[in-house]
């Protein structure tokens, strides 16, 4: 039997578009007329015909599409004692133009508590409609999340004076939500991380300045961060971390190549992949990989997940054969640059078109490597 063991040549960064009956039972489910149990039932039938589909695609991760949630973070962050979301994040995008909105702020108004496993029961569904031969992957979103966007006027003085505590306690947390994951079988999860990417875009760089903090020192301190949230991992546990600029509506939220943080990203960062936007300009070229250390897998991200037209495969194999002078060719694989739907409004695009886009991810990757 072959390996199943991730990251895989032909990969996805997980959330799918979601289906009518899932708009249609969230907005019933906000207003009061469907019950937490209903609501639950509907998602379920929706996941398990969307995991079909998902590994109709030759995908061997399988996600829940993350279906059961309105924004890749928000939902998760808020199962988290201590959390609460209130205004919106500065972009350095024409989003506030063009789609009138940016990003949710996460702020800290209490003691970071981990009360109860927030994903364990949705994994555990994934996991009984996965097909044999498919691996399902848990994406949650970084801890760097409960930071970065509010710095330390973000966290309640009272609760925490000193920040050490802090980044303590949310370590601590993400480990018990890992524990529970890994004592229900999870073998694979993906941290989705903004605040990584952000920190390339001089913008975000000079805001971070602005709040009081060093966007040199930054990336350092997450890195130490996510290893303190990820350092009792068992061996069998791949953690993967994917690095996003946005993506609400097939828009983008930042800029900027990945050389201010590449060097830090690679080497001090304890994880086993990641999943790297690539797909257009503004992430810059492929120098950064030369940082990359020998057993760790760099997921290429140089197929938009924000439009429907398929890249030619030619292209897209002489930006791997381009990535390939940094890196091995061993250690890359081939995915979208983000999911479909990181928020539930999703990207200008049919689920067709979507199902297309992750089939050519897996012909292009089973001519790349076979």
């Amino acid at each position: 039997m072959t390996s199943l063991t991730p990251p895989f040549r032909a990969e996805h960064v997980g959330s799918f578009l979601r289906p009518p009956a899932i708009h249609e039972a969230r907005d019933q489910w906000r207003r009061g007329e469907l019950s937490d149990e209903a609501l639950r039932e509907i998602s379920d039938r929706e996941i398990a015909a969307m995991v079909a589909k998902q590994a109709a695609t030759g995908m061997r991760s399988i996600t829940d599409g993350e279906f059961r949630r309105d924004w890749f973070h928000l939902d998760f962050m808020q199962g988290l004692g201590g959390i609460t979301v209130e205004g919106n994040i500065e972009s350095t995008s024409d989003s506030d133009e063009t789609v009138h909105m940016t990003p949710p702020r996460i702020t800290v108004t209490g003691k970071l508590t981990h009360d109860r496993p927030i994903q364990v029961a949705d994994y555990e569904f994934l996991a009984g409609v996965t097909p044999e031969g498919c691996l399902p992957k848990v994406a949650i979103p970084s801890p760097t999340m409960a930071h970065f966007r509010g710095g330390r006027a973000g966290i309640d003085i009272e609760s925490y004076p000193d920040l050490d505590p802090f980044f303590d306690d949310l370590a601590q947390v993400y480990r018990d939500e890992l524990a529970a994951l890994y004592a229900a079988g999870c073998r694979y999860v993906q941290l989705d991380d903004t605040n990584l990417a952000y920190l390339c875009d001089p913008g975000m760089r000079q805001g971070a300045i602005d709040r009081g903090d060093d966007p040199d020192e930054l990336p350092r301190m997450y890195a130490h961060l996510i290893n303190e949230a990820i350092k009792e991992r068992p061996d069998d546990l791949t953690v993967g971390v994917h690095l996003c600029r946005g993506n609400f509506r097939s828009t983008h939220f930042a800029s900027g190549g990945y050389e201010p943080v590449a060097e830090v990203l690679f080497n001090e960062l304890d994880v086993d992949a990641y999943f790297l936007e690539y797909d257009d300009e503004r992430s810059g070229d492929f120098a950064p990989l030369r940082f990359v250390p020998k057993g760790k897998h760099v997921v290429l991200g140089v197929i938009t997940s924000k439009f429907p037209v398929l890249e030619p495969k030619d292209e897209i194999k002489a930006r791997i054969d381009e990535a390939a002078q940094y890196t091995d060719l061993d250690q890359l694989c081939l995915s979208p640059q983000c999911g479909f739907s990181s928020t539930i409004h999703g990207n200008v695009m049919t689920e067709d078109e979507q199902w297309a886009k992750l089939r050519h991810v897996v012909e292009i990757a089973d001519e790349v490597w076979g």
